[in-house]
């Protein structure tokens, strides 16, 4: 039997990267099984999704909480309640406090929609387009207290068209995270069980 790592995806919206990771997972031989579906958001379109295809999904509201250090303690302990190994950010619009990424270092990883090291942060799209540039993509990477500036994992690449706008490139980005997440956290996972 295939040993796989208890993985928690995180999300803010409706979850669409959740979504081709939770189909990926469905392989009894991919090395990620997920357990758990964690929001910030009650509304988060996501956590309905993700309980009609039996997956346990929960929101821990961040406005409920005094400070981030808190909000992050409390997801901290739900993870470990739940013995979650891995975990993975997917549309999760919260910047993560330095405590919460040293405790899930490693294990913490996120998907990005440009090509590291380019255009960390937000409006990635506008930005590439704006630069003039040739490409865009998607990234994966390990989470670092610098934003989004851990070590890659998986990169693809989207050629940017004449007459691209942020939200057509967006579009054709989206599509590329779908195949590109799911390979590598496929990857990470596997990296981390061949050190056990």
């Amino acid at each position: 039997m295939t040993v796989r790592l208890k993985t928690a995806i995180l999300i803010s919206g409706r979850g669409s990267n959740m979504e081709a990771l939770i189909e990926a997972a469905r392989d009894p031989g991919y090395p990620a099984d997920i357990r758990l579906v964690l929001s910030n958001r009650a509304a988060a379109a996501g956590l309905a999704s993700a309980r009609a295809k039996g997956i346990e999904a929960i929101a821990i509201p961040h406005r409920d909480f005094a400070s981030r250090e808190a909000f992050d303690e409390q997801v901290s302990r739900e993870l470990e309640a739940r013995g979650i190994e891995l975990v993975a950010l997917a549309g999760f619009m919260r910047i993560l406090s330095p405590a919460f990424i040293r405790r899930w270092a490693g294990r913490l990883v996120n998907i990005h929609p440009s090509l590291l090291p380019k255009y960390p942060g937000l409006d990635t799209h506008a930005r590439a387009i704006a630069a003039g540039d040739k490409e865009a993509g998607a990234s994966v990477h390990e989470v670092t207290e610098i934003l989004d500036g851990g070590p890659v994992i998986a990169q693809e690449k989207v050629p940017i068209l004449a007459g691209d706008t942020a939200d057509t490139l967006a579009a054709r980005v989206l599509e590329a995270e779908h195949r590109l997440y799911p390979q590598a956290l496929a990857r990470h996972a596997s990296a981390m069980l061949e050190r056990r």
